[in-house]
């Protein structure tokens, strides 16, 4: 089928190989409805009728025969409105589903449907919709995919076509380009099975009561030598224990994720503050994570953008999905996080986590 999504098929009901002759055909099932309800309609005024003629006399019998039919008719006209009006819900839905089945995303179920079919007609629409904002991400994901492959992946094969031609010689600089393109790659796809995890929520997180404090410590003498040989003063604040309900591997992967997000936007002079502590978020305890920078900073208008797949900034030599996978892990720990930045002063992030015992 066109436009897949995973393991997504259309319902037998959707296939219109099915509304063949030798399967459901749906025009033919309305129309036996439709006559079944008017054979209905004139069938049952009629014995009604005769059974009031046999019972009353006279002017009286045609009187309450004239009532009953009026009252029938009135009655069976809202009836048969209402019907069909469902029938053409059904209709739409029946030709909507088949384009979707098609690939068609944009296809939607218009027209008014009665308050009882409403429901139905919006979830529908809603489905619909989801469907083809799937599948555009998914478009664009390939796009940014072979895109971010691309750059690295022409510059090794540049090398290795100079280095066979005898243009350029196999040396230990020139090894050491091709493994950092290499990483990149590397880097690239680890993240991307990390996003597909976390997004998916298939993540197995193997929570814990850990010290945040302690985590953050070593996260930050980790890249210590990277700031100190860069210039830049990377400090922590954690004045006491801050127990956390964590998963210590996935919390780690987030604060290197940030902590090396500050480095590279931050120059020679600059200063990154790690700040953990315990505090209260909707009258729960919580832990609190902030990553203050003195670095470029992000624009306004681009501040809703950082948690989306792939935005970086102009100079930027990450993934561009660092951001994005540290949301979905701390969201899977039931946390949140935040960026405020201004542009040419700096970016603080904040993240918050559920309290440990």
């Amino acid at each position: 089928m066109r436009g897949n999504h995973g393991d997504f098929r259309a319902p037998p009901w959707a296939d219109r190989s099915h509304w063949s002759s030798g399967g459901w055909q749906p025009g033919r099932r309305l129309f036996r409805i439709v006559l079944l309800v008017t054979v209905g309609f004139v069938a049952v005024p009629v014995l009604a009728s005769a059974a009031l003629t046999a019972t009353f006399a006279g002017w009286t019998s045609v009187a309450v025969a004239v009532v009953f039919w009026a009252a029938f008719v009135v009655i069976g006209a809202l009836l048969l409105r209402f019907v069909f009006r469902n029938l053409r819900i059904v209709r739409d839905l029946i030709s909507t589903t088949g384009r979707l089945a098609d690939g068609d995303y944009s296809a939607r179920v218009e027209g008014h449907a009665s308050p009882a079919a409403r429901p139905m007609v919006d979830s529908f629409n809603r489905m619909a919709q989801r469907l083809e904002v799937s599948d555009e991400l998914r478009r664009q994901l390939l796009a940014d995919v072979g895109h971010e492959l691309r750059t690295p992946l022409t510059v090794v094969r540049g090398e290795l076509e100079a280095m066979a031609d005898g243009v350029r010689d196999l040396s230990p600089d020139q090894i050491r380009l091709l493994l950092t393109d290499i990483a990149v790659m590397e880097r690239l796809l680890d993240d991307l099975r990390t996003l597909s995890t976390t997004e998916a929520g298939m993540v197995a997180l193997d929570t814990e009561s850990a010290d945040l404090g302690e985590l953050a410590s070593d996260v930050v003498e980790r890249f210590g030598p990277q700031a100190t040989e860069s210039g830049i003063e990377l400090t922590l604040t954690a004045p006491q224990p801050v127990p956390a309900m964590i998963d210590p591997y996935r919390i780690g992967q987030v604060l290197s994720n940030l902590v090396v997000n500050a480095l590279r936007a931050t120059t020679s002079g600059g200063t990154i503050e790690v700040t953990v502590c315990s505090d209260h978020f909707d009258d729960r305890p919580v832990a609190v994570v902030t990553i203050t920078d003195t670095g470029r900073g992000i624009a306004a208008d681009q501040i809703d953008a950082v948690f989306d797949r792939f935005h970086k900034g102009e100079d930027s030599s990450g993934s561009g999905l660092g951001l994005t996978i540290s949301r979905d892990l701390v969201h899977g720990h039931g946390g949140t996080i935040t960026l405020d930045s201004d542009l040419g002063v700096g970016t603080t992030v904040t993240m918050t986590l559920p309290a440990g015992g």
